[in-house]
């Protein structure tokens, strides 16, 4: 039972001070939170009318939170190809067999 209590205590107080943080605090911890992923993925990048997807294979797909950026290693056209895209912008979903 205590260690249930440590848990449910740990979380509320992640949650206050999650709370007192501002807006930009948060994507800035979430984005720190994603550092590393290894598996399979589609990568999509969007801007406006625009919108490219790669598909990652068995494969890592890393952020650079400093900088602002993901980067990973995609198959297009049959051919690997390294890729960086802008955090802000780049939806990573998961692909589920």
């Amino acid at each position: 039972m205590s260690r249930q209590l440590t848990i449910f205590a740990t979380l509320i107080l992640s949650l206050f001070l999650l709370s007192a943080c501002s807006e930009e605090q948060q994507n800035k911890l979430s984005r720190l939170g994603v550092t590393w992923l290894e598996g399979d993925y589609h990568v999509t990048f969007a801007e406006g009318n625009h919108k490219k997807t790669w598909t990652v294979i068995d494969g890592k797909v890393t952020s650079e939170p400093q900088k602002g950026y993901y980067y990973f290693w995609a198959i297009e056209n049959g051919r690997k190809m390294y890729v960086q895209t802008p955090i802000e912008r780049t939806y990573i979903e998961e692909i589920r067999n």
